[in-house]
């Protein structure tokens, strides 16, 4: 089996490829990084989200950003692959912190190219409905994980997100969510215009019968 990898759990899923910032502030989590640094490696950011420790992803430091007089430290990270934490052991032996052993999750590429254009077509809907320019160009080169996050997908959503292996079901699943809620939204849109002309005088046109 391969060495223990260090852990760092959290109350979020972190997919790969994604850019998160850190701020590092406990002392176990102060010698996790530190050892990483010293010694090149990368370690686990496991959801916890289902109470247990079970999937999450693995990490590489890109850059400490600042390090404060007290030994706390601002880090850039990105996610490199999804993992099963396979076995974990709280503390690691000799460490403050968490150490497990992984198992790296395949991705399987396999999404055609009907189940992207549909899911972008979706995303876009969401984006004009939503009125939100996120600054992110909407195009078949997007992967379903650069987005996962900005769909409005609950905490276990995400989660399942993460476990599946297949892009070709990763996209099922957005595109899922997001029929059900775009409706909900244009809904939400439509309350709003009519809350708007409350008190209003209003033109109908008579209904031809």
């Amino acid at each position: 089996m391969s060495a223990m990898v260090p852990l760092f759990p959290l109350n979020i899923v972190v997919f790969p490829g994604e850019n998160l910032n850190l701020h590092i502030f406990e002392p176990r989590y102060k010698q996790l990084i530190n050892d990483c640094i010293d010694d090149k490696r990368t370690f686990v950011i496991p959801a916890f989200v289902h109470q247990k420790i079970e999937l999450g992803t693995e990490v590489k430091i890109k850059k400490v950003e600042k390090v404060y007089d007290d030994g706390r430290m601002d880090i850039s990270t990105v996610g490199l692959h999804a993992v099963e934490v396979l076995e974990y052991k709280n503390p690691q032996q000799g460490k403050l912190y968490a150490g497990g052993y992984i198992k790296v999750l395949e991705n399987v590429n396999d999404a055609s190219s009907t189940q992207k254009y549909e899911l972008l077509a979706l995303v876009k809907d969401l984006f004009t409905k939503i009125n939100v320019d996120l600054k992110i160009e909407i195009n078949e080169m997007v992967t379903t994980f650069e987005i996962a996050h900005k769909i409005g997908l609950s905490l276990k959503q995400e989660y399942k997100l993460l476990s599946m292996i297949k892009d070709s079901d990763r996209h099922d699943y957005m595109i899922s969510h997001l029929n059900e809620a775009i409706p909900i939204l244009q809904q939400i849109n439509e309350a709003r215009e009519k809350i708007k002309m409350n008190g209003h005088f209003r033109h109908f046109d008579p209904l031809d019968f």
